[in-house]
């Protein structure tokens, strides 16, 4: 049951850029309301500082970014890469001033890349990526000097006492809802996705589909399930009213790829 002070950050992964936004909320998030969508989260011109997924083409047009502003739902910037320079960083100071405005966010796994938004971009809010991994309470307690929220790995859901447990849960970000990760034991496309966005920027492939990047020569195995075969889950919804009652009200939620049996 979606409650009148819950606030959720929602996926365009897998949306054609043609595909005007509110149409896409409307047909993959009907049941929330819109003025309950806190920020959509997307990727916007290539940008070698993407991780989560490989970077195949633009999900959010100028277009999308402009029905964000005019329905008041803030931009969310998947900056979750592992790995980054300096200079790196400094190239992409266009794109950080181009899309910098109040209740837009910052994703960020790399700790140096968040201090340096901060300090350059302070209007933007910065949020631990779950590829971040931040699973204890010192992690969280750490986590948030730096970062304004985090979002925690979708397994930790089922754990009662640690969420319980959990100060400042106006800061934490939950899983509304879960794909394939929840019960991956390995994880590693996080930082095998990381380093292949890394590859494709630097041969200027970025944008590429999957089948021309191997055909190009690419190796792209960055799941585990072949390591360690598992039941898949499909798309899993959690309890939301239980973690309401915990004292929680940022919400993430993706949307289901029947195909590979998860979420994106």
């Amino acid at each position: 049951m979606v409650r009148e002070d819950m606030a959720f950050t929602v996926s365009a992964r897998g949306k054609a850029e043609k595909m005007p936004l509110l149409e896409f909320l409307n047909t993959f998030f009907s049941t929330l309301p819109l003025n309950q969508i806190d920020s959509v989260f997307g990727f916007l011109e290539p940008s070698s500082l993407y991780s989560g997924r490989p970077f195949l083409k633009r999900q959010l047009s100028e277009t999308d970014v402009e029905a964000l502003y005019e329905n008041n739902i803030g931009l969310r910037i998947p900056c979750s890469n592992h790995f980054v320079s300096q200079e790196e960083y400094k190239r992409h100071i266009p794109f950080f001033e181009k899309y910098q405005r109040k209740g837009n966010s910052v994703i960020c796994t790399n700790d140096m890349l968040a201090g340096w938004i901060k300090r350059d971009f302070p209007v933007y809010q910065v949020e631990g990526s779950i590829l971040k991994e931040i699973d204890s309470h010192e992690k969280i307690e750490h986590a948030l000097e730096l970062y304004d929220t985090v979002i925690l790995p979708m397994n930790l859901n089922y754990n009662t006492a640690f969420l319980s447990a959990i100060r400042n849960k106006e800061r934490i970000t939950l899983f509304g809802n879960a794909g394939c990760a929840l019960n991956c034991p390995d994880r590693i496309c996080y930082k095998v996705i990381s380093g292949l966005n890394k590859k494709l920027a630097r041969r200027n492939l970025l944008g590429r589909s999957v089948a021309v990047m191997f055909r190009l020569g690419f190796q792209i195995d960055w799941c585990s399930y072949r390591l360690h075969p598992r039941k898949l889950k499909g798309m899993v919804d959690f309890d939301l009213d239980r973690l309401y009652d915990l004292g929680f009200r940022r919400f993430k939620m993706l949307r289901e790829h029947r195909k590979k049996e998860t979420g994106y």
